[in-house]
């Protein structure tokens, strides 16, 4: 078993993702500085043999866009590595003091909840076009649960005196524990149920 700590604090043993589909998609080797500068690039599926925590940290580096927009400002940071690091390990502080558990696991637990089953795509038949169901595929359900955490946590810190360490926080135990308050998990139901009725 690997001694090894993620920011030298929290272990990652007993930590396994329930969902068979995301086992290959979500790693939990731990690393205690979750910072490679991109040196895994080079393989297909690169982004997944990354450490979840580096992923979520990364993904924090595109604050406040939405659908390839400058949605909202984040006000936070602008794509600073060293910001999004440390805001990370504040939020995995005040994850533990609220739930009394590793919050590694909240968090890869977390991303499996949001993470879609389905989604619609639009098909083009005869001049006219029908929205589809389809399957999502493994490492867009871990891409589409880690870009609603991080924006959910953006629009609820927007223009309110509520830090992002404290949004980002709720944002994660909320979509942990399956609460709808979640963006995340909002969005989830909700591309789920259209893409029900687009059977």
């Amino acid at each position: 078993m690997s001694t090894i700590k993620v920011f030298n604090r929290w272990g990652t043993e007993g930590i396994k993702v329930d969902d068979e589909g995301l086992v290959n998609y979500i790693t939990i080797q731990p690393t205690i500085v979750p910072r490679t500068g991109a040196r895994y690039i080079g393989s297909r599926f690169h982004k997944s043999r990354v450490f979840i925590i580096e992923r979520l940290i990364n993904k924090l580096m595109i604050p406040g866009h939405k659908a390839r927009k400058h949605f909202k400002t984040s006000y936070t940071m602008s794509g600073k590595g060293n910001t999004a690091y440390s805001l990370i390990y504040d939020t995995l502080e005040l994850i533990e003091k609220k739930t009394k558990e590793n919050p590694v696991k909240v968090v890869v637990k977390a991303l499996e909840n949001a993470a879609p089953r389905e989604e619609i795509v639009t098909i083009e038949y005869g001049g006219a076009r029908y929205p589809k169901a389809v399957e999502c595929a493994p490492q867009r359900r871990v891409d589409l649960a880690m870009r609603w955490i991080t924006q959910g946590a953006f629009h609820k810190r927007f223009n309110t005196k509520k830090s992002m360490v404290t949004a980002l926080s709720e944002e994660l135990v909320y979509a942990y524990q399956l609460s709808p308050t979640s963006n995340a998990i909002a969005k989830k139901l909700e591309l789920e149920r259209q893409a029900d009725a687009s059977r």
